[in-house]
């Protein structure tokens, strides 16, 4: 599934900031734009992991649907 999301780079001296505006927690940093970016990449995939891991272990012993579900 491929998602949307907005980043917003800015440069703080040296170095990019990156972070993503629907995502909390998903920010990140690097020396070059470039890096920053995939950077940011591997934070969404890190945090999209692990906020659907900790969302099953919730859901064990529960009686729910799991379901693939598209929003635009």
């Amino acid at each position: 599934m491929i998602n949307k999301y907005t980043a917003v780079f800015e440069q703080d001296g040296e170095w990019w900031i990156g972070y993503v505006e629907e995502l909390p927690g998903a920010n990140t940093q690097g020396e070059t734009l470039e890096q920053a970016r995939e950077n940011l990449k591997e934070a969404i995939q890190l945090i999209v992991e692990a906020n659907r891991e900790l969302a099953r272990r919730e859901a064990l012993g529960k009686s729910v649907i799991l379901q693939r579900f598209r929003c635009s």
